[in-house]
């Protein structure tokens, strides 16, 4: 965890609690930095581009959470810099709950996750929607080239923290398309074995 990613998170309640339950200190001094906005770095660019998902998190105007799913083709979520993720919204079900919200406040959370590594990125920034018609270019410099998906804006997101999450119960799944993959090598293998396997018995019956 970053000092800065404790500064945003550790509100006074949250104190309240760790210090009751002893985990104050530690985190107090984690938090005792400068209070610059975090950098991504390689390591976060890399895991970022790999995802193919990832959860987004906004507020309403009457203070109710919101968690809607960003799924499309692996590196849909493009690092920009190192302070500024971008994507294209595809238009979906065109309940708008997160774009609404976004008129109202700007600050977001993105959960990404690697399940099969058990690994998790957090990260809070602060996001800016552009409208297709506002800024063309933008957009399709954010869009997947053969994606099906159609692009209606682009949103633009300011980093302020990340957090690399510990695995501890992160359940371990794997995509699907790795799994028929493996799947379907271990069936050749068998063919193959089984091929190999009728050739040795004709040839021991002949002999």
């Amino acid at each position: 965890m970053t000092g800065h990613y404790a500064q945003i998170a550790f509100t006074d309640a949250v104190r309240a609690h760790q210090a009751a339950h002893g985990s104050l200190h530690g985190y107090q001094r984690m938090a005792a930095v400068a209070e610059v906005a975090d950098r991504l770095t390689q390591n976060e660019a890399w895991f970022i581009e790999e995802r193919d998902s990832f959860y987004l998190a906004t507020v309403s105007e009457t203070g109710w959470p919101y968690i809607q799913h960003r799924g499309g083709p692996r590196g849909f979520l493009n690092v920009i810099d190192s302070r500024t993720l971008g994507f294209a919204d595809f238009r979906g079900n065109k309940q708008y709950i997160s774009r609404g919200n976004l008129d109202h406040d700007d600050r977001v959370a993105l959960f990404l996750m690697d399940y099969a590594a058990k690994t998790r990125l957090k990260i809070f920034g602060r996001a800016r929607v552009v409208e297709a018609d506002a800024d063309p270019e933008l957009l399709a410099s954010l869009a997947v080239p053969g994606y099906a998906g159609k692009p209606e804006r682009a949103v633009l997101i300011t980093v302020e923290a990340f957090d690399w999450n510990c695995s501890q119960h992160i359940p371990e799944l794997y995509p699907r398309e790795e799994v028929l993959e493996t799947v379907q090598t271990l069936r050749d293998r068998i063919t193959e074995l089984e091929r190999e396997n009728a050739e040795l018995r004709r040839t021991a019956a002949l002999g």
